[in-house]
């Protein structure tokens, strides 16, 4: 954690708004995207865990994301045949769906919990099971830079259809209500979180993005102290003609663009000593959303861990008031 202001100061912050343009193509390139992807679903599966958490039901999912591939996930939620609002949670950077039962926390509040692996991720602090079958180039360690030369290769691509393919398969499923599904995680989760409530529509209800990952990439990479935003610098001072060809790839997957087509209400939250994720990125893409209904917590005295359990227990209240709950 870092123990200063890691980037502008704050009034500065919430008048920053940059100018990133996005691609010509974006929607084009989207809609491609995920009809190939709906296309090639098969039905997804749910398999009861047997083992000590017994005071909720836990379920293996396997469900198909990007080109049909396999991906795995847990479902978790209170016993009973009660329709219940759902919670869709992803994974933070290196991390995997952890061990069945390991998130309870949204279960225990009364939401179906619903927890994506991410693919070709999960040994670094966090286990996961779904690998990711599709190679790349030359690439720096690390997923940032996998395919980065083009967007149709880029790594980012696999992994936001993955996230918007499950929201698809949350809406079918048994106890779910499809018209309340909302959408979280920390730092790569939170980015991705921003990208399914942009790429699904109507699908997705809310969105809750922690000190969020993924956004304002062209002032990111420059400035970022530390990794992961530092795997696409080293690579480009490798790759020294790269630039151009990278930073119309990450412009697809830019969070900081995506938001411009959430409507969702959404609550945001940012660490302004944050050293990983640097404050501006998070403010980057709060200031595009184009919801109506849309609240930033400030933490101004922490790094990456942002608010930590306080506030998903604010995420708690501001998701039931807007459920009705």
């Amino acid at each position: 954690m870092a123990h200063t202001l890691t980037d502008m100061p704050l009034e500065l912050l919430r008048a920053y708004r940059p100018e990133l343009t996005a691609p010509d193509d974006l929607d084009a390139f989207w809609d491609e995207t995920l009809t190939e992807a709906r296309t090639a679903a098969r039905p997804s599966t749910l398999v009861d865990v047997d083992g000590p958490l017994r005071a909720l039901r836990v379920q293996d999912l396997t469900f198909t994301g990007y080109a049909g591939d396999e991906i795995r996930g847990w479902v978790v939620r209170p016993h009973g045949d009660e329709v219940l609002p759902a919670v869709v949670e992803f994974i933070g950077y290196g991390g995997g769906r952890g061990l069945p039962g390991e998130k309870t926390a949204w279960a225990t509040a009364g939401y179906v919990h619903v927890i994506m692996d991410t693919r070709g991720q999960g040994s670094t602090w966090s286990v996961g099971e779904t690998p990711d079958p599709h190679g790349s180039a030359a690439a720096f360690p690390g997923v940032m830079t996998r395919g980065i030369r083009d967007p149709h290769d880029y790594y980012y691509r696999r992994l936001y259809t993955d996230a918007v393919r499950l929201v698809d398969e949350v809406r079918t499923f048994a106890g779910v209500d499809p018209t309340r599904i909302a959408v979280t995680g920390g730092s790569q989760g939170g980015g991705l979180a921003v990208a399914a409530a942009a790429l699904a529509g109507d699908a997705v209800a809310a969105v809750m993005p922690d000190v969020p990952f993924l956004s304002d990439f062209p002032s990111a990479i420059q400035r970022t102290p530390s990794a992961p935003f530092t795997e696409i610098t080293r690579y480009l001072a490798v790759h020294r003609d790269a630039a151009a060809d990278v930073l119309r790839t990450l412009s697809y997957v830019d969070g900081a663009i995506l938001a411009r087509r959430i409507t969702a209400p959404a609550l945001f939250s940012v660490a302004l000593m944050d050293d990983i994720v640097l404050p501006s990125g998070v403010f980057a893409a709060f200031h595009a959303l184009a919801s109506d209904d849309a609240a930033l917590e400030e933490y101004a005295y922490n790094g990456h861990e942002g608010g930590g359990y306080r506030h998903w227990m604010k995420q708690v209240a501001w998701l039931d008031a807007r459920f009705g709950r």
